[in-house]
């Protein structure tokens, strides 16, 4: 039969067995590294609260976010490991053993109103979403991040 593919083998000459999964993913499109040293740093806004994600109200009225906030200047290349290490410096509870940071962004919708956007979560230990950028992850300058952080006895205590 002319044009099948001829399953793999091992070096025993058995094949491999058929992959269960599929093909595997398209490739993560990768954006360019920033050059820090002649880039200009952009300001992310970045609002923190214990327990979970502010509301899309709490962002309603512009010049009255939430009060909770640290201003941080990085670049688009910047990962959420970065940004999880500067959080971390900043919130004494992210700095917890069994803490969880949980990442969404806040953008304004074609009305102007802001609204909570995707939300990325992990652990403190490393994930593969440790390794996503802000710009792969469709970050627009002027967008807000909320980092809600969360942890089992943080939760029991509120």
């Amino acid at each position: 039969m002319a044009g099948a593919a001829e399953p793999q083998k091992r070096q025993s000459g058995r094949p491999f067995p058929p992959s269960a999964r599929g093909p595997p993913p398209p490739p993560r499109p990768r954006f360019e590294p920033v050059d820090r040293e002649k880039t200009c740093p952009l300001l992310l806004r970045v609002f923190t609260k214990i327990g979970g994600h502010h509301s899309k109200e709490d962002f309603a009225v512009r010049g009255k976010e939430p009060k909770d906030e640290v201003q941080i200047y990085t670049w688009k290349d910047a990962t959420l490991r970065e940004l999880t290490d500067l959080v971390k410096e900043v919130a004494p509870a992210a700095r917890r053993r069994d803490a969880r940071l949980s990442f969404a962004f806040v953008y304004p919708d074609k009305n102007g109103r802001f609204v909570v956007g995707k939300t990325f979560s992990y652990g403190n230990v490393r994930r593969l979403d440790d390794s996503k950028t802000l710009g792969e992850l469709s970050f627009e300058i002027g967008d807000y991040l909320d980092v809600a952080i969360m942890s089992s006895e943080l939760s029991s205590v509120r």
